[in-house]
């Protein structure tokens, strides 16, 4: 996959947010590598990551999910209501199934293991940048690593935006046509997924297809 924005398109902007100088020097020495996407910020706690993206409103927010004071999740729907256009993705060294759901309810683009590769760093800015949810394949086997015959029933809602999503819709494009938030389509999305035991929205609208579940 091609790092960066392709065509001279304007880089990514990057404000990352951790409690340990440490982590955010490896993420922004990562991030720096990449072509199109440039570290405009760091912070080192949630109240500061909430005052830096109000300032330099970047395109993309990497929030650790702990840290001391706010969390990640508290950052992320306070930097949302100031910055709409920010896309929040939370990275972190947890893989509880819950707090992947509390990040993505809060308004969260994704959930991303600190231990991921520089590409997989890489992909998911590039993925939160074209609205899409970001998913860490670890955490998606993990979160969806349960598998039934056949899939859960799914809900109304749900079944309407794995529609849209057959469409070619984004999860923006969803919200407006379903007049939802982006966070409640994502949530709609991760549900839909566990219940058909996949892991990304191509693979969930062709599995609610073969089981008759779009029609």
């Amino acid at each position: 996959m091609a790092e960066g924005t392709p065509g001279g398109a304007s880089p990514i902007r990057v404000l990352l947010a951790d409690d340990h100088p440490v982590v955010r020097e490896g993420l922004s020495a990562m991030l720096e590598s990449a072509e199109g996407i440039t570290v405009v910020g760091q912070a080192g706690s949630g109240e500061e990551a909430v005052v830096q993206a109000a300032a330099l409103r970047p395109d993309i927010t990497l929030l650790d999910l702990r840290m001391g004071g706010m969390d990640g999740v508290e950052a992320t729907g306070k930097i949302l209501r100031q910055v709409p256009g920010c896309k929040v993705v939370i990275v972190t060294t947890y893989e509880d199934d819950s707090d992947i759901l509390r990040a993505v309810e809060a308004g969260a683009a994704g959930y991303l293991l600190k231990g991921s590769s520089r590409q997989e760093l890489i992909d998911a800015v590039q993925t939160a940048a074209r609205g899409e949810t970001v998913l860490t394949p670890s955490l998606a086997g993990k979160l969806f690593r349960t598998r039934v015959p056949e899939p859960s029933p799914l809900s109304g809602r749900e079944r309407e935006v794995l529609r849209l999503v057959g469409r070619g819709l984004t999860n923006a494009e969803i919200g407006a046509e379903l007049f939802v938030s982006e966070a409640t389509v994502k949530t709609h999305l991760l549900r839909s997924y566990r219940k058909l035991g996949v892991s990304d929205r191509t693979t969930a609208v062709m599995k609610a297809m073969e089981n008759g579940l779009l029609n």
